[in-house]
């Protein structure tokens, strides 16, 4: 058997090359039909397999040769079948990505490298497996094509990532910085230093002339002028209709947002800067400074830019201890000097879940050292700004969405070096930001989305004309745009008895609907969320933010769990995916809920088998009801399932049937959703209780694998 399946994987290696040609030969004339292009698309799923394989086998076969290796079979026949194995699967992986390939949005040099040098390591692979049990295949050769084979699976990688994150993927994090300069505010122009950076940074890695989605490219004006095979990306003068924000305001789940979930997402800042540019005509030409002093757009690109030049400040206090540095650096806040031999420190505390008021006591060891201090987000209140108090060289300051009320801010009044403070997002009043806004260091206040009014605001520019107020994007009520979708206050999905939520929106005066029966909400009948929901049973919370003169939100969704019971043990009668199965028993009950990324290992996948897991408790408990969380993402084969059933009792072998659930069928065009299959039975006592989830073992004719079985992915199970 063993030489039969040897001989017909060698067989398919000798069919794929031969395609493979073909492909090659015949490419300008091929148009790969859409049965095919799942296929095709599963490349960067299935390329990982055969670069860890033919590493491996590489390895091998370069030390093939050693003495204490070539007389010793199993070490010769396991090289072998480890390089047929790895050889067939790059084969494969070559001809799905060349029919990717075809599809639109790629083209350019980047492509043609990845391309040869893929199709580079299964020939050479190829040679190498046929050609090594020749009398003239020596030592010099199996290293040599060993070395040459994982060279081009590292260059094959690198121009793989340079097409899938874009260019300088790999380094990115360490040479950003730096890369991007701020202009001077008096030199900067409007489109080319401060709105075509954006686009750089956030869209560039997808549209470019390398790997143009959507027939998009964003590395120039008349590119970006140009628009895609979706049309303009935006009208100027009209916001409110341009495709460019309404994909930016499309829920994060939806496909068509943008940034694609997972790539690095415009902040609130640079939304509004871009509806403000577009509002303003799309201008490429202008000046910043050619706006008026007191335009929104010019006050918010004035953030994205470097103030007037100055001459580099020298500081008069010494550089911090190294060893009080490594102390300080940990998993949730980052001490770095300012500059290459500069005693300034800048400090940057994140984690929200970590914070605690010590994070700011502790830099007490570097006060003088510190002049700039990000705690954005974060849950300070009022009683840490008598620390921050105390870092006498303090030149900027964010406490932007942090709990501060501002009875805090007086103790700011002693920082003599104070140049920026930011406190939007927060609850300050007009009483509280007065006694700051004189501090005469202060150059810049930013202060948007407080509960300050415009008169508040006007006061406290006439009380110190010097401080650049910068209150953000007002709304006029004269172009309307989609609302943002609103946020709960909480990262909890699971609760035991009770949950409070509170629901909030970054734009004020915005009325919040929701239902909690599943349905969408509506501007008139639905709940309007007053201070807090308290849900007590298993929730789908919708909810959609209205205001007069902008458009309704997209709806938020988000599923709330009650779990009441743990499980002791928990057995699979039949074993999961050997993919999905790592950890599988404790990831049904670690209270760890999955996103769409299967890979995440937080979901366990059953495709061959029903889903048949066994939960014993050690004393009986009262139970009625058992929620599954499973996935649906239809184009990857992901589907729930026909049919739960409950088994329960007191004994292992003498279970009855509690109750049975047919979740809804899934229709041609279903979106991906996280969905929740409730089975509600009479309230009894069980010690053992069997869950059989029915996978769909055909997929339907409307499916591009139709016949084939569907996978079944579930990641948390909630008794109740």
């Amino acid at each position: 058997m063993r030489i039969t399946f040897k001989g017909f994987a060698e067989h398919l290696l000798f069919a794929a090359n031969v395609f493979i040609v073909f492909l090659l030969a015949f490419e300008d004339k091929l148009n790969i039909p859409y049965w095919l292009q799942p296929f095709g698309r599963m490349h960067p799923m299935i390329l990982h397999f055969p670069i860890v394989i033919l590493m491996l086998a590489m390895l091998l076969e370069f030390f093939r040769f050693k003495e204490a290796y070539v007389k010793e079979p199993l070490y010769q026949n396991f090289t072998s079948g480890l390089l047929l194995s790895g050889t067939l699967f790059s084969a494969l992986t070559v001809i799905m990505g060349l029919f990717l390939s075809k599809e639109e949005g790629y083209s350019g040099t980047v492509l043609q490298w990845h391309k040869w040098t893929g199709i580079s390591i299964a020939f050479i692979a190829s040679i190498v497996y046929w050609c090594r049990n020749t009398s003239w295949y020596k030592v010099q050769l199996a290293r040599g094509g060993a070395i040459i084979t994982i060279l081009c699976i590292i260059a094959a990688g690198h121009y793989g990532a340079s097409l899938t994150h874009g260019d300088n993927f790999v380094l990115e994090s360490v040479t950003s910085a730096g890369t991007l300069p701020k202009v001077p505010l008096e030199q900067a122009r409007i489109f080319e230093d401060v709105i075509l950076p954006v686009f750089s940074q956030k869209c560039l890695s997808c549209h470019n002339l390398e790997k143009a989605k959507g027939s998009l490219m964003m590395e120039n004006a008349t590119a970006i002028l140009k628009g895609g095979k979706s049309g303009k990306l935006f009208i100027p003068g009209k916001p409110e209709i341009s495709l460019l924000l309404k994909r930016i305001h499309l829920p994060m789940d939806d496909k068509k947002h943008m940034p694609p979930k997972g790539k690095n997402q415009l902040t609130d800042e640079e939304v509004v800067l871009l509806n403000l540019w577009i509002k303003g005509n799309a201008e490429l030409k202008k000046k910043v400074v050619d706006l008026p002093a007191n335009d929104s757009l010019r006050l918010l690109a004035s953030t994205f830019l470097a103030p007037s030049e100055a001459p580099e400040e020298k500081y008069d206090f010494a550089a911090a201890d190294e060893n009080e540095l490594k102390k300080l650096n940990n998993n949730y806040r980052i001490v770095y000097a300012l500059a290459k031999e500069s005693p300034a420190l800048a400090v940057n505390i994140y984690n929200k879940s970590e914070y605690k008021p010590e994070s700011v006591r502790q830099l007490e060891a570097v006060k003088k050292q510190i002049v700039s201090l990000d705690l954005k987000g974060l849950p300070v209140h009022d009683e840490e700004l008598k620390t921050i108090a105390h870092f006498e060289n303090l030149r900027e300051l964010n406490l932007n969405f942090t709990d501060i009320k501002g009875t805090g801010l007086k103790e700011l009044k002693v920082l003599k070096h104070l140049r920026s403070l930011s406190i939007s997002g927060t609850k300050v009043n007009y009483d509280f930001v007065k006694q700051v806004i004189s501090i005469k260091s202060l150059k810049k206040l930013m202060i948007w989305n407080t509960g300050l009014s415009e008169a508040d605001l006007q006061r406290l520019k006439k009380t110190n004309p010097n401080v650049l107020v910068i209150s953000g994007f007002k709304d006029d009520g004269k172009h309307p745009i989609r609302l943002n979708q609103p946020r709960i206050s909480t990262d909890v999905s699971i609760f035991k008895t009770s949950l409070t939520l509170q629901i909030k929106h970054p734009i004020n005066g915005v009325q919040i609907r929701y239902t909690t029966d599943g349905s969408e909400p509506d501007s008139l009948k639905s709940n309007l969320f007053n201070r807090q929901i308290l849900l007590k049973e298993n929730t789908t919370l919708k909810a959609k933010a209205y205001k007069e003169g902008w458009y309704g939100s997209e709806t938020f969704s988000a599923n709330f769990y009650k779990s009441s019971y743990q499980a002791d043990t928990i057995l699979f009668l039949l074993p999961p995916d050997d993919k999905y199965k790592a950890g599988a028993s404790k990831i049904l009950s670690d209270h760890q809920l999955g996103d769409y990324e299967v890979n995440s290992g937080k979901w366990i996948g059953f495709r061959n088998n029903n889903m048949e897991a066994l939960l014993l408790f050690k004393k009986p408990v009262m139970m009625q009801s058992v929620v599954l969380n499973v996935m649906r993402l239809v184009p990857t084969y992901i589907f729930p399932p026909l049919e739960v059933e409950i088994w329960g009792g007191s004994e292992k072998n003498k279970l009855r049937l509690l109750t049975r659930v047919k979740p809804e069928t899934t229709r041609n065009g279903a979106e991906r959703a996280l969905l929740k299959i409730e089975a509600e039975f009479k309230p009894q006592n069980v010690s053992y209780l069997k869950i059989v989830a029915k996978n769909l073992k055909k997929l339907p004719d409307w499916h591009p694998g139709k016949g084939e079985p569907a996978w079944f992915f579930v990641d948390e199970i909630f008794l109740n």
